[in-house]
C-alpha cells in the first residue's frame, strides 16, 4: 500500500481555462483500462518542459523536443497526446516514425499541423508501438474532452502506479487569481535527472515563453530533482508546463518581478506535491523518507551526499525492516564523493534522535531510540555537515520484497 497517500477527490482537481482533457481505452497493452489520453490546449498557450537525461532516450522524447524547437514563432501547441502501455524507447526509426505518425493523426483530426502536436509514452521498452491503436483511439479522446477531466487522465497514464497523482491550487498573480492543475505517474525506475516518468502541470496564467522555460526549470529543480525511489533515470521522462493565458492578468516577462516569483513558486509547489506522491507510491515502499543535508559548502555536495543515502540498498533494506543499523548511513555519507569531507565535524540525526556526533556515535543514544523512529512510516534523516551554510532536502523510500516482485512480474 502507498504510504500515507490517497487518491485525489475529484472535486478538488480545478479546471483551468483553455485546457481540456479526453481518455479512452485503446487496448494498447492491457485491455479494459484508460490508456490514452489527449490535451487539447486552446489557440495561444505556451508549453515549456525538461526532459530525461538519459541518452537512451525514447522516440517521443525526441519528437517533442522537435517539434518545440520546429515551431512557428506565430503558432502555438494545440495538444499534447499521452500512451501508456508501451514506452516506444529502444525502437530505432520504426519508434520515431511511430511518435510522428501518432502527432499526424491528431493534427488531422485537430485541424492543426503535426509540429503543434506533442507526444508522450510511457510503458515496456523495446515494444514496437501500436500506433493503429492509438490512431483508432483518438476520435474517442476528443469525444470525451471536457475541462473537469483530471482524474480520469491521471488514471490514464499510470504504469506500476497503484493511486493516481492529482493535485491543484491556486494564487494570486497580477491582480488575479490564477489555477494550476497538475497530474503525474511514476513509482519505479524513478531517479528523475530532471522531471519525473511523466508530469503535466497546467495554468491559466498570461507568461512569456521564456519566463515558462525558466519556471519549469525551478520546479523541476526542487521537486522532481530531489526524488529517487530505485536511482534509475527512464528513457521517457518529461515534464511540461502549459500556460493558457486565459486569466484576466498582463502578460508577465520580467523574471524579477514578485508577480512572476509567486507564480513560479505556486508552480514549484504543485510540482513538489506530485513528486512527493511518486515516492509516496514507490513500488512496494512501506516507509517515506525525507534526507536532509544541511551545513553543507555548495547544494552540489549536498545533493551527492543526500543521493548517496537515499540510493544505497542496503540503507533502504534497513529501513524497510525497521532496524536501526545506522552505520549504513554513515558508510553511504563517505562514499558520497565530497573529497575535503571533514567526517569528525558531521552530526547526524533520526528525526529529533542524536545518532552520530563529531563523526562517532552519540554516547547518549540508545538502540531503542532508533527503533522507535524506524518503525514510523515517515522519518527524517538529517545530516549536518557542520562545514557551511548550503542544504538541500531529498525524498526516497524503502526497499523491500515487493519491489523484487513487482519487477520481476513487470511484463507479465
Amino acid at each position: 500500500m502507498p504510504v500515507n497517500l490517497v487518491a485525489p477527490d475529484p472535486k478538488s482537481l480545478l479546471p483551468v481555462a483553455g485546457v481540456a482533457l479526453g481518455v479512452t481505452q485503446a487496448n494498447i497493452r492491457k485491455p479494459d483500462r484508460k490508456d490514452l489520453l489527449v490535451i487539447r490546449l486552446d489557440d495561444g498557450a505556451n508549453v515549456a518542459g525538461v526532459f530525461t537525461q538519459n541518452r537512451f532516450c525514447a522516440a517521443p522524447v525526441v519528437v517533442t523536443r522537435q517539434h518545440l524547437s520546429m515551431l512557428d514563432p506565430n503558432a502555438s501547441i494545440r495538444a499534447l497526446v499521452v500512451n501508456t502501455g508501451n514506452a516506444n524507447a529502444g525502437t530505432g526509426k520504426d519508434g520515431l516514425a511511430h511518435a510522428r505518425q501518432t502527432c499526424t493523426e491528431l493534427a488531422h483530426l485537430l485541424g492543426c499541423t503535426a509540429v503543434q502536436v506533442l507526444p508522450f509514452s510511457t510503458g515496456v521498452i523495446m515494444e514496437p508501438l501500436p500506433v493503429e491503436r492509438i490512431a483508432a483511439g483518438l476520435p474517442a479522446c476528443l469525444a470525451d474532452l471536457r475541462a473537469d477531466n483530471w482524474l480520469n487522465a491521471a488514471q490514464a497514464i499510470m504504469t506500476t502506479d497503484t493511486l493516481p497523482k492529482a493535485v491543484s491550487s491556486q494564487v494570486k498573480v497580477g491582480g488575479a487569481t490564477v489555477t494550476l492543475t497538475g497530474i503525474a505517474k511514476g513509482a519505479g525506475m524513478i531517479h528523475p535527472n530532471m522531471a519525473t516518468m511523466l508530469g503535466f502541470v497546467a495554468t491559466d496564467a498570461r507568461v512569456s515563453l521564456p519566463l515558462l522555460k525558466s519556471a519549469v526549470a525551478h520546479a523541476a529543480k526542487n521537486s522532481f530533482n530531489c526524488i529517487t525511489v530505485d536511482g534509475d533515470t527512464s528513457t521517457n521522462d518529461a515534464f511540461m508546463l502549459i500556460a493558457s493565458g486565459k486569466a484576466g492578468m498582463n502578460e508577465l516577462t520580467d523574471a524579477r518581478s514578485p508577480d512572476f516569483i509567486a507564480l513560479r513558486d505556486a508552480v514549484t509547489q504543485v510540482a513538489r506535491q506530485l513528486a512527493q506522491s511518486i515516492v509516496r507510491d514507490g513500488e512496494g515502499a512501506t516507509k517515506f523518507i525525507s534526507i536532509r543535508v544541511e551545513g553543507g559548502r555548495s547544494e552540489d555536495e549536498c545533493r551527492k551526499i543526500g543521493f548517496a543515502i537515499a540510493h544505497s540498498p542496503l540503507v533502504k533494506t534497513a529501513f524497510f525492516a525497521s532496524d536501526p543499523n545506522l552505520g549504513r548511513i554513515l558508510a553511504a555519507i563517505g562514499y558520497a564523493g565530497v573529497a575535503d569531507l571533514d567526517v569528525e565535524k558531521l552530526d547526524l540525526y533520526l528525526d529529533d534522535v542524536l545518532v552520530a556526533r563529531h563523526g562517532g556515535r552519540n554516547p547518549a543514544y540508545r538502540e531503542a531510540d532508533g527503533q522507535r523512529v524506524m518503525k514510523q512510516s515517515e522519518i527524517t534523516i538529517r545530516a549536518v555537515l557542520n562545514r557551511g551554510t548550503a542544504s538541500v532536502t531529498l525524498w526516497t523510500c524503502d526497499l523491500s520484497h515487493d519491489y523484487v516482485s513487482i519487477n520481476a512480474d513487470y511484463r507479465s
